[in-house]
C-alpha cells in the first residue's frame, strides 16, 4: 500500500469513526462498565438536593425552601429588547425559592432599551456595562454575584419550570463543577436541521456524562459552582471551556436532560452556517491558547473523550480535503477509488442540491457540508481578523 492509500484510508477512517464510532465506544463503555464507576447523573431528587445544600456554603437547612443552595442567574444580553422581559418574568416564575435566587442581567453595551426593560421586569441587579463581549459580560456579572451556584442563560432561552431544581440536583455531590442542561430548539420551519443534530449531540453528551463527563455545554441552560468559576479571555467560550478547566481541578461536567430550556433555531441553514462560523473564529484560541489538549490533569478517560468528540471533529474538514485529495491521485487504481470518489462528489452535489430541493436527504448533506465547513471558514476569519471579543445575534432567533 502506497503512503497515498494510506492517508486516503486514515482520513476516511477517522471522519467515520468521528461520526459514528465514537458515539459506539460510548455506548459500549456505559454498557460494559459497572453502574457505580461512571460519573451517571442520577443522584438525590430534587427535594434532597435542595435540602442538602448542594452549593456549599448554605446555612443549616431546616427543609427544601431553608436548605436550597443559593443561586444567581445570569442573562447576558445584546440589545435584547424584544425579548429581555420574558425572559426576567420566565427566571423569576421558576420553581425554586425567591429568597435563594438574584437575578442579574449583564447588558453587554446594549443602545436600545434593555437595561430599563430588565429592570421594569424585576431583575434584581442591571448591569450596564461598556461594549467588551458576551464574556466579559459574563466575567462582570459573576463578579457581583452572590450564590454559592451560578447559572446562566441566554436572554432567548426559556425555562420550564422545574429547570433550575433539576439543573442544581447534581451539585449535592460535591465532585460536580458544571452541570449544563437540555436545550429544544423550536423550528421556524425554515429548513435548518439544527434541532435533529441536536438530538443526536445530546445522546452523545447523555453518555459522556455516565462516563469521564461532557467535553462541552450549551448557552442555553448551565450553571458552574461560584468558587470555580473561571474568568476567561474575551474569545473563550463557558461552553467549551468550563468541561476542561474544571476537568484539571478534579471537577466533573455533566449533563442533565430533566433540566429544559427552549428557544427559536435560526430559521435557515445559511443563518445556521454564518453562526456557526461566529462561534468557530475562537476555537482555536480554546484548543491551543488554553490548552484544551494538553493531556496534564485529566482522567484518561476524559482525555478520550476530548479527543474523540473536540479534536477529531474540528479537524474533519481537513480530513474531507485530504481523502478528497488523495482519492484524486489515486484514480486509475482499481474499481474502488473510482467509487470513493463518487460518493464524495455525490455529498457535494446533494449538498448543493439541497439548496433547492426540500427532500430530506438533500437538507441532510446540506447541512453536514454546512457545518463541516464553517470551521474551516471561521479558522479563516480567525487569520484574517485576529482573536474575536464580541457578539451579534443570530437572525431570527428573537
Amino acid at each position: 500500500m502506497t503512503a497515498v492509500e494510506i492517508l486516503f484510508w486514515f482520513c476516511v477512517a477517522l471522519i467515520l469513526y468521528t461520526h459514528a464510532g465514537y458515539p459506539l465506544a460510548l455506548f459500549l463503555l456505559v454498557h460494559l462498565r459497572p453502574p457505580s464507576a461512571g460519573g451517571a447523573v442520577g443522584g438525590p431528587t430534587p427535594e434532597e438536593a435542595l435540602a442538602t445544600g448542594g452549593g456549599g456554603g448554605s446555612s443549616a437547612a431546616t427543609g427544601p425552601a431553608a436548605g436550597a443552595p443559593s443561586v444567581t442567574l445570569i442573562i447576558p444580553a445584546y440589545d435584547e429588547e424584544q425579548v429581555i422581559a420574558a425572559k426576567v418574568h420566565n427566571a423569576l416564575a421558576l420553581d425554586y425559592p425567591r429568597d435563594r435566587l438574584e437575578v442579574i442581567v449583564a447588558s453587554d453595551g446594549s443602545t436600545d432599551a434593555t437595561a430599563e426593560r430588565a429592570r421594569a421586569a424585576g431583575a434584581d441587579l442591571v448591569l450596564e456595562l461598556p461594549r467588551g463581549g458576551k464574556v466579559a459580560a459574563l466575567n462582570a456579572a459573576a463578579e457581583r454575584a452572590g450564590g454559592d451556584l451560578l447559572a446562566f442563560s441566554d436572554a432567548n432561552s426559556l425555562w420550564s419550570p422545574d429547570a433550575l431544581r433539576r439543573l442544581v440536583e447534581p451539585f449535592a455531590d460535591p465532585g460536580v463543577g458544571y452541570v449544563c442542561g437540555q436545550v429544544r430548539f423550536l423550528d421556524a420551519g425554515g429548513g435548518n436541521l439544527e434541532g435533529a443534530y441536536w438530538r443526536y449531540e445530546m445522546r452523545v453528551r447523555e453518555m459522556e456524562s455516565a462516563l469521564g463527563g461532557i467535553t462541552a455545554g450549551n448557552g442555553a441552560i448551565y450553571a458552574v459552582r461560584a468558587d470555580a468559576y473561571v474568568p476567561l479571555a474575551p474569545s473563550g467560550s463557558h461552553d467549551l471551556s468550563f468541561p476542561f478547566e474544571l476537568a484539571r481541578r478534579g471537577l466533573r461536567s455533566l449533563y442533565v436532560p430533566s433540566a429544559r430550556a427552549e428557544e427559536k433555531m435560526v430559521p435557515t441553514m445559511e443563518g445556521e452556517f454564518a453562526r456557526k462560523r461566529r462561534m468557530m473564529v475562537g476555537l482555536w484560541d480554546i484548543v491551543v491558547g488554553e490548552g484544551m489538549l494538553s493531556p496534564r490533569g485529566y482522567s484518561p478517560l476524559f482525555a478520550f473523550e476530548l479527543a474523540s468528540h473536540r479534536l477529531l471533529r474540528y479537524l474533519s474538514p481537513l480530513f474531507h480535503l485530504l481523502a478528497l485529495a488523495a482519492n484524486v491521485a489515486l484514480l486509475g487504481r482499481g474499481w474502488v477509488y473510482a467509487a470513493t470518489l463518487a460518493i464524495q462528489l455525490a455529498l457535494l452535489a446533494a449538498a448543493l442540491l439541497g439548496r433547492w430541493l426540500p427532500l430530506a436527504p438533500l437538507r441532510v448533506a446540506r447541512y453536514y457540508v454546512m457545518t463541516t465547513a464553517s470551521i474551516a471558514a471561521g479558522l479563516w476569519d480567525r487569520a484574517r481578523h485576529g482573536a474575536p471579543g464580541r457578539w451579534e445575534k443570530a437572525a431570527g432567533t428573537r
